[in-house]
């Protein structure tokens, strides 16, 4: 989406206050209970039980995942579905709040900025959920990022990345960092791109996304008080696994499909 919706209004005033009062109940007893049992299931030996096509644990994190939008006043809506297996994820990154989106959906493991590791309760959840934390600008970060992207996928598991590297206020789709993808050729698993898009027809993008000066904290207690809205994950056609110098065609590919699916009524 290269030109997105004007800044929707954010709901304030009565409403909000109104919000806070039953959701703040609502995300403390979601931390209480269900995150213990999301825990539980992750460790060995529920870990590894099967559940269908997955396992215990990654049922229990799509399930609290779910619960946490919810709770936020997003209601999901999934068009496509995600591949089975070894898949290197894409999506465009709006807020935070993609991770758990993506989750709610299908486990990943997520490579995030290293500051992430350090926000309250996200960092920590996101350390429990199979995340590569980067050290952004570090080439030697990177690399070694991509030997467990790699690592990773051969096992079998999937892996979530945000090729713009940042989030952009909600405005536009950046472009992809081609780079990232080289963990897919290396281990010839398929990309599937994902466009995420909050609110009718993506007109809360700028909304869900951080303010300019707006700290993790500060978004967190703002999208807790938002109205409730719609939230889009588009599961797009995968593109098969290529060789390493068709990587920087693969993420314009992906680039482009997630702009259409962005842009599409």
């Amino acid at each position: 989406m290269d030109h997105a919706p004007p800044r929707a209004a954010r709901s304030g005033g009565f409403l909000r206050v109104f919000r806070y009062l039953y959701r703040l109940p609502l995300l403390l007893l979601h931390l209480l209970v269900p995150l213990p049992l999301t825990l539980l299931c992750l460790a060995p030996p529920l870990a590894r039980v099967q559940w269908g096509p997955e396992t215990l644990g990654d049922r229990a994190v799509r399930a609290w995942s779910g619960g946490l939008l919810w709770i936020f006043g997003f209601r999901l809506r999934r068009f496509g579905t995600p591949l089975p297996g070894a898949t290197l994820f894409v999506a465009n990154h709006v807020s935070w709040i993609d991770i758990e989106t993506l989750h709610s959906q299908r486990m990943m493991g997520f490579v995030a900025k290293r500051e992430i590791a350090g926000w309250p309760l996200v960092g920590w959840l996101a350390a429990q959920g199979q995340t590569i934390f980067h050290q952004r600008g570090s080439t030697d970060s990177l690399t070694g990022v991509l030997e467990l992207m790699v690592a990773r996928l051969r096992e079998g598991r999937s892996v979530g990345v945000f090729p713009e590297g940042r989030t952009r206020g909600g405005e536009a789709v950046g472009p992809f960092h081609a780079r990232i993808f080289l963990a897919a050729v290396e281990a010839q698993v398929p990309v599937q791109p994902v466009a995420l898009r909050y609110g009718h027809r993506g007109d809360a993008q700028t909304v869900v996304a951080f303010a300019p000066r707006e700290n993790f904290l500060q978004n967190f207690l703002r999208l807790l008080g938002e109205r409730p809205r719609v939230a889009e994950v588009h599961f797009l056609a995968p593109i098969p696994p290529g060789n390493v110098d068709g990587r920087r065609r693969i993420a314009e590919l992906a680039r482009e499909r997630i702009v259409a699916a962005m842009e599409q009524a």
